[in-house]
C-alpha cells in the first residue's frame, strides 16, 4: 500500500470489518501478563508483550445524550478528571456517528469518515500530523453538572481503543487541549 492505494493497479485499499476467529485477551490479561513473570525471556521482549496485551485499569462512565433515551459509553483511565470534560470525540468508525450527526452535516461526515479510514493507525497516532474533526451537531449531557457537551469526531480517537469514544479533558491531556486550541472548544482550568 503506498498512499493510500495498491502498489500493483493503483486500487484504492480500505479497511472494512469482517468476520474473523480472534481471541479476546481482555478476558485473561492479568494471567498473561502475570505469566510474563515466570518465562525466560529478554526484558526488552516482555515489554513489548505487555504492550501488545494492553491492560488498563480505569472505569467505564455513561454521558446520556441530549434528546435521546440512550447514552454515550466512555473508558477512561482517569475517571478523577471528568469534571474537566468539556466535549466528546468518537472515532470516525464509532457506530453512533451516523445516528448523531445531524442532517445538515451527514455529507461533511460521511467524506470525513471515508478520507479518515483510508490513513494507518501509525498516521493517526501521529502527533506531529493535524488534528482533523467535524462536529456531529449532538451533545452529550454531563452525568454531574448536566451540562452540555458538544460530540465531535476525530482521526485522533481509535475505535480499537476503549470504546472508540473519549471524554476530552483539554486542560488535562495535550491531544485534547491542541483540538480544542484547533476548534475553539471550551478548556476548563
Amino acid at each position: 500500500v503506498k498512499d493510500g492505494v495498491s502498489e500493483r493497479g493503483g486500487f484504492p485499499v480500505i479497511k472494512k470489518p469482517m468476520m474473523q476467529w480472534s481471541m479476546r485477551t481482555t478476558a485473561f490479561a492479568e494471567r498473561l501478563l502475570n505469566g510474563l513473570n515466570h518465562v525466560d525471556w529478554s526484558e526488552s521482549l516482555k515489554i513489548m508483550q505487555r504492550n501488545w496485551i494492553g491492560r488498563s485499569e480505569g472505569a467505564r462512565v455513561f454521558f446520556g445524550l441530549k434528546g435521546r433515551t440512550d447514552s454515550l459509553e466512555i473508558f477512561t483511565t482517569r475517571p478523577d478528571t471528568i469534571f474537566g470534560a468539556t466535549f466528546m470525540v468518537l472515532a470516525p468508525e464509532h457506530p453512533l456517528v451516523y445516528e448523531l450527526t445531524i442532517p445538515a452535516q451527514h455529507d461533511l461526515m460521511f467524506d470525513y469518515a471515508n478520507e479518515t479510514s483510508k490513513a494507518s493507525e501509525q498516521d493517526r497516532l501521529n502527533a506531529q500530523k493535524m488534528m482533523t474533526g467535524v462536529f456531529t451537531g449532538s451533545y452529550a449531557v454531563h452525568p454531574f453538572t448536566g451540562e452540555d457537551i458538544p460530540i465531535w469526531v476525530s482521526n485522533y480517537v481509535l475505535i480499537e481503543y476503549g470504546t472508540g469514544a473519549i471524554m476530552a479533558v483539554p486542560a488535562g491531556d495535550e491531544r485534547d487541549r491542541r483540538f480544542a486550541e484547533r476548534f475553539d472548544l471550551k478548556i476548563s482550568e
